[in-house]
């Protein structure tokens, strides 16, 4: 169903059509329309600035222009006035019940209010944990994994076939300290230098000992190896569980190994020297990356024989792309500027678009504070603060809204003593009380004997301001959850429901919803109760879109 905005842009679209028709305008009509909401609502519900547009073309005055096309608009349905303002700016206002027939939009449509076909038929590739198995996932991790599975959930919403995966880096000297680390432990040995320390390294040696009978009496390396699969199997599965109680799915854990085991590093070098962009000096395999943008070629194969990281990454887009995926987006921590250029140069050299199919997004640090003061140590890991603490501390509602709420690109600060109040100062309550608020309110109708079925709805009913604010707020959704696509910023998302929470209070505040001692329900009561179930569903949503809980009480 084509939301409010759509029937409007088709509208003045099928103006122009009629106005060139008629002789009064030269070229050709727009392919799109973009209207914007007025900050002054004096100035109409929309404006367009389309006229500034077309006016070169048309060889006019922008204002003239802008005249003849509100000529056109004016006696077209569910449009009020029409005005010309600045340089040849269209204001227009819509009447008051055409504005709120959103309401049943957005009742009929239910969960699905919101989402569109932007990026319908687009397979999109979403990595954003890269972790070694090898401990509890840490701050920089929770951040992704509130971020990304919010990310996941809006480019969906936005018609697009995403996978969601987890990049496991389970090879590599790391993996090896980890399980000498474990062993150690469990054998009662000094853990070796540059080594594995906390807690959580002795209730895994605990527990490799439990579940292996005999594992302690094997011998050198076979002993080794075996505490290593065996902690690295356990550790993940931690991680896996970790994750699933953050509200974080994943669809794919990939394995880094397994690019090894299978093949695929020496498939991927293959195709692109077949591209013609790898090439060997001294016994090493490199990848000219720098006819792309990078600042210096790559090495994949040392001299000696062994291959680099650079190699595993190379393999890895290739097979994301070899599975059939359209872009492939990264989401890396703080210190991975130096990937973007390589991951967008590698592209290049496998034929790809660069702008296209592969996107890098940075996120920055986040800091604790508590009582004043940062927080670093975690009492399990032994280093900064972990995913599972993080959530003990302040709920998973709070911790994801928070974490999303804010651009990934700036650092932010998380300050654990305002997310444990029950107050408008802390904004995942703020969004959540509204919610509960206007569910209270429903069920307080209902025991009035209200129906809130949409055959007793008269839009005409609603010509409060304040209700037109707040059917304003609501229109805006699908074109908020439609940017956070386009843009790759779940955090708009939360920001909206903000605004909408507060224009919620207000319509309440100026607005009576349900009839005061022994006054009768009337048709204004009936039309504001199903506007709150509106908004009720939108801020629900809303709240969906960023796997935050929507309380019915608080």
């Amino acid at each position: 169903m084509p939301t409010q905005i759509e029937i409007l842009e088709e509208a003045i679209k099928a103006a122009i059509t009629r106005a060139i028709a008629a002789g009064a305008l030269s070229g050709n009509a727009p392919d799109s329309i973009k209207l914007d909401r007025p900050k002054d609502r004096d100035h109409g519900d929309y404006a367009s600035s389309i006229a500034l547009q077309l006016a070169k073309p048309a060889g006019m005055n922008p204002r003239e222009v802008a005249q003849i096309i509100a000529d056109h608009l004016r006696g077209v349905a569910d449009i009020s006035t029409v005005d010309i303002a600045g340089p040849g700016f269209i204001n227009i206002t819509l009447n008051r019940a055409s504005q709120a027939v959103l309401v049943q939009t957005i009742v009929s449509a239910g969960d699905d209010y919101g989402k569109g076909i932007a990026l319908a038929g687009v397979k999109i590739n979403l990595e954003f944990i890269s972790a070694n198995p090898t401990g509890p996932l840490h701050l920089g991790h929770t951040r992704w994994a509130a971020v990304g599975d919010a990310l996941g959930r809006v480019l969906s919403a936005a018609g697009a076939q995403v996978t969601r995966e987890f990049y496991i880096n389970d090879r590599g000297n790391q993996m090896d300290l980890f399980g000498q680390s474990v062993e150690a432990v469990a054998l009662g040995n000094d853990v070796p230098e540059n080594g594995y320390q906390g807690e959580y390294i002795k209730d895994l040696a605990q527990e490799v000992v439990a579940q292996n009978a005999g594992i302690k009496d094997l011998l050198g390396n076979d002993r080794f190896i075996a505490f290593r699969e065996a902690a690295y199997t356990l550790q993940l599965k931690d991680q896996q569980r970790v994750l699933e109680t953050f509200n974080t799915h994943f669809d794919v854990w990939f394995s880094e190994r397994s690019l090894h085991d299978q093949g695929a590093v020496e498939h991927g070098m293959e195709k692109l020297r077949a591209k013609g962009h790898v090439f060997d000096v001294d016994g090493a395999v490199w990848l000219r990356t720098t006819d792309y943008g990078d600042d210096k070629d790559r090495v994949m194969t040392k001299s000696d024989g062994s291959l680099t990281y650079f190699a595993s990454d190379t393999a890895y887009y290739i097979n994301k792309r070899e599975r059939g995926f359209d872009i492939c987006i990264y989401m890396l921590g703080a210190d991975h500027h130096g990937y973007i250029g390589r991951l967008k140069a590698t592209a290049a050299c496998a034929g790809d678009d660069p702008e296209y199919n592969v996107e890098v997004l940075i996120g920055q640090l986040v800091k604790i504070m508590e009582g004043g003061e940062e927080v670093k140590l975690s009492k399990r890991a032994g280093t900064i603060i972990t995913l599972e603490e993080l959530v003990e501390k302040v709920g998973v509602d709070a911790a994801r809204y928070t974490l999303i709420r804010y651009p990934v690109d700036t650092p932010m600060v998380m300050d654990i003593d305002v997310l444990k109040r029950n107050t408008n100062e802390n904004p995942v309550y703020y969004v959540q009380y509204a919610h509960a608020r206007i569910a209270a309110v429903l069920r307080n109708a209902q025991e009035l004997g209200a129906s809130l079925e949409l055959k007793n709805f008269d839009p005409a009913q609603l010509i409060h301001d304040r209700e037109n604010e707040l059917l304003a707020a609501l229109a805006e959704f699908p074109r908020i959850v439609a940017s956070a696509a386009e843009f790759r910023e779940p955090h708009r998302i939360a920001r909206y429901l903000e605004e909408l929470a507060g224009t919620y209070h207000g319509f309440y505040n100026d607005c009576r919803v349900l009839p005061m001692g022994e006054e009768k329900l009337t048709a204004l009561h009936t039309a504001r109760l199903l506007l709150c179930t509106a908004t009720k569903q939108v801020v629900k949503n809303g709240l969906d879109l960023l796997g935050v809980g929507a309380p019915e009480r608080m």
